[in-house]
């Protein structure tokens, strides 16, 4: 053991004040991000992301971002922090005959530009169409679905359920939402993740029909649970129990006059100008489904019962 030393300040690694008292500690940076007013943020724990948007004739607004970094980084050294910049890094989102010159307006920290960058353990591209987060999904799913096969003869059917889940429908399930910008080849591509765990957990064959496998296992394809998300976050959000910036993207229909469709919850689908891409977003997929939801469903009391008549009601639509 080490000499003892007097901890004048902070708290031990792993304690439980350890994640409030950092994010106290670092309220500061927060008022100096808010202070250059067209840059947006997130902050997690010590993870800092930066957002700036412009039309392309607005380049110059990418100095206001330089100026943020400065603060920041200023901030930091007198608060005994340092930016860490070898794990910088930046991401263009622009057409391709604007990068070049973003590029030249950012100077040397264009260096740190990346066509890829994993964000909460999600990969994001430039296309914004995660076909490498598709990929990576696939590739550890199928990894760990060879080691369950592996001891597969060792252990009961209810621990093999466990493990599939525990190591295949996680993966599946985490941050599914974005799953809407997919296109229907990388949706087989999970789906057949799923349809390879179902005959690994039942011992079907592969030359089988997979469909009343998923059926009988009460499993929904990986479409429906994309789905299933989406709507029981649009049901939390409705009901006060999401986050605020969730439930600003969701509004109620409201006519102009009075109409039978007033009193049936429904909510607003707003026009978009980029069918590929806009269509595609949250705040339009979410009040599509929503509105395509019986009335029964979209008026029930608590959410776990939404969640159980949602399962029967997309059960039935997967399986007929």
């Amino acid at each position: 053991m080490s000499d003892s030393v007097p901890l004048s300040c902070g708290v031990p690694q792993g304690s439980v004040l350890g994640p409030l008292l950092f994010s106290l500690y670092m309220l500061p940076l927060g008022k100096i991000i808010n202070s250059f007013k067209i840059i947006s943020y997130n902050l997690y724990a010590d993870d800092i992301q930066l957002f700036i948007s412009f039309r392309p004739d607005s380049v110059d607004k990418l100095s206001v971002l330089q100026d943020c970094l400065v603060s920041i980084n200023k901030w930091m050294a007198n608060n005994f922090l340092q930016l860490n910049k070898d794990k910088t890094e930046m991401m263009i989102f622009a057409p391709d005959n604007i990068t070049p010159k973003i590029k030249q307006v950012l100077g040397v920290s264009a260096t740190s530009d990346h066509s890829e960058i994993r964000n909460l353990g999600v990969i994001l591209d430039r296309a914004i169409c995660f076909n490498s987060h598709v990929k990576s999904v696939v590739r550890s799913c199928f990894f760990h679905l060879r080691n369950i096969a592996q001891i597969r003869s060792v252990v009961s059917r209810k621990e093999m359920e466990m493990l599939v889940h525990a190591f295949i429908s996680s993966r599946l399930d985490y941050c599914n939402v974005l799953y809407t910008c997919l296109n229907k080849s990388s949706l087989e591509r999970l789906q057949v993740v799923q349809n390879a765990a179902a005959r690994l957990l039942t011992g079907t064959s592969k030359w089988s029909h997979i469909r009343p496998v998923l059926k009988d296992l009460h499993w929904l394809p990986v479409e429906f649970r994309v789905q299933f998300k989406i709507l029981v976050i649009t049901y939390r959000a409705l009901h006060g129990q999401a986050p605020l910036y969730i439930q600003d993207l969701l509004h109620k229909h409201s006519p102009g006059r009075f109409l039978r469709s007033s009193d049936l919850d429904l909510l607003t689908v707003p026009r978009t100008r980029l069918k590929t891409k806009g269509d595609r977003a949250f705040c339009c997929v979410a009040p599509r489904l929503w509105n395509s939801l019986p009335l029964a469903l979209r008026t029930m009391g608590s959410v776990n019962s939404f969640k159980k008549h949602l399962k029967t009601h997309l059960f039935g639509l997967a399986f007929n």
